[in-house]
């Protein structure tokens, strides 16, 4: 196996040199802390208390996630919020279904330390968990006031949401935020070859139909986003 170059590595999740660490789990990429300190702080005068929920995600966890869902050990579910019963499916579908809300490890955003998902700590009522499904974002949600905000001021700050709506690949998430100087930059060198590679160096379940999907893949939920 070749090595890889470091832009290789920080966009397929193998390295976490570009990473500052807020917390003990929570990391952002280091050129992203003094943009996103000062959304929080612009988001805070306004009454919201902007927190990440998760931040950078290494391969590994990124592969567990995939192997989790795909052995059902974790449920996967649909865009209505359903448990898909993978039993009753093929693993053509089975893939479609967990990419429908997590990446491939190596082809994770996340990887990059550059996209979060966030919610407003203050708005999630005293009684219920995060869940991070589209449900809370939306008018009747608890987090609908920082859905607003965020539409009106993140661009602002050099944050977009890169999966704004469905556009037939990764559902909508409006949760998701990216810091476009960085991240247009990571997805312009990623490419298709690169996330070859490292599946094929990997023991992904799925991996031989994951290789032969991987155009229709690729185009469908990798680089099929927002463009600002």
């Amino acid at each position: 196996m070749r090595k890889m170059t470091e832009l290789e590595l920080i966009l397929t999740g193998k390295t976490e040199n570009h990473i500052h660490w807020l917390t003990d789990n929570i990391g952002i990429h280091h050129e992203m802390l003094s943009a996103f300190t000062q959304l929080q702080l612009a988001a805070q005068n306004a009454g919201i208390a902007l927190t990440i929920a998760s931040g950078f995600r290494s391969f590994e966890r990124q592969l567990s996630i995939w192997q989790n869902k795909f052995s059902g050990i974790t449920a996967i579910k649909n865009a209505s919020n359903q448990i898909v019963a993978i039993d009753q499916v093929s693993e053509r579908e089975k893939i479609h279904a967990i990419m429908l809300f997590s990446a491939l490890p190596g082809a994770s955003r996340h990887h990059w330390g550059c996209d979060i998902d966030v919610y407003a700590k203050n708005l999630l009522p005293a009684e219920q968990s995060l869940a991070l499904e589209p449900w809370e974002y939306q008018a009747s949600g608890h987090f609908y006031p920082l859905t607003v905000w965020l539409a009106e001021h993140a661009k602002a700050f050099g944050f977009f949401l890169p999966y704004d709506k469905f556009r037939g690949g990764v559902a909508q998430e409006p949760w998701h935020l990216s810091y476009m100087p960085l991240s247009q930059h990571y997805q312009q060198a990623y490419t298709e070859a690169l996330l070859a590679e490292t599946l094929l160096n990997s023991e992904i379940k799925g991996k031989d139909l994951l290789l032969a999907l991987l155009p229709e893949l690729y185009q469908r939920y990798i680089v099929n986003i927002a463009n600002n």
